[in-house]
């Protein structure tokens, strides 16, 4: 099986994520080809797809929707899981529930066109210089905190995960 593991990404933080993502996979045996989605053209060689980016806003970054809205007949068809990398840890532990929440309403735009299996909202990292000024201001006001917040040891149990199911003849007979 080839799957895809595509994200779109501002500093870095969900290629990163992506990256190991891809190496669980590799090292359970999966062929996993990763790629940004602003790279991706056809779909026609990948049998399943894992899918990521980060979360500005409450929304993925624009160039993910873009990849989305075009192949929404091939996502339909594979199956899909999907990762959003927001900050919910750097926030005030008041906030924290609140922010993990919000994944249904970060995929809701598109899960009815997916054959989505499982989608997780990560944590990244955040520094200063990702942020504006005004930007900053507001981050610290809110209590928020700077920092790698990636916890990859959840990362690398979902991707096992995936690597498990992928290689099960379910999960093989589903991406038909």
């Amino acid at each position: 099986m080839t799957v895809l593991v595509g994200y779109a990404t501002e500093h870095g933080s969900s290629r990163e994520i992506a990256e190991r993502i891809a190496a669980v996979l590799r090292r359970s045996g999966i062929a996993a080809e990763l790629r940004a989605l602003k790279a991706v053209g056809s779909l026609d060689r990948f049998e399943a797809l894992v899918l990521g980016s980060a979360v500005h806003n409450q929304k993925w970054l624009p160039e993910a929707l873009e990849f989305v809205a075009r192949q929404r007949g091939q996502l339909g068809r594979r199956p899909v899981w999907l990762f959003s990398v927001g900050m919910p840890a750097a926030l005030p532990r008041a906030f924290r529930a609140m922010a993990e929440s919000e994944g249904p309403k970060i995929i809701a735009p598109f899960r009815k066109a997916l054959n989505l299996r499982q989608h997780q909202l990560f944590s990244g990292a955040i520094r200063p210089d990702h942020l504006s000024r005004w930007g900053r201001l507001f981050f610290r006001a809110c209590g928020c905190r700077y920092g790698d917040y990636r916890d990859w040891d959840r990362i690398e149990r979902w991707a096992a995960e995936i690597a498990a199911d992928c290689a099960t003849a379910g999960g093989a007979q589903r991406s038909a």
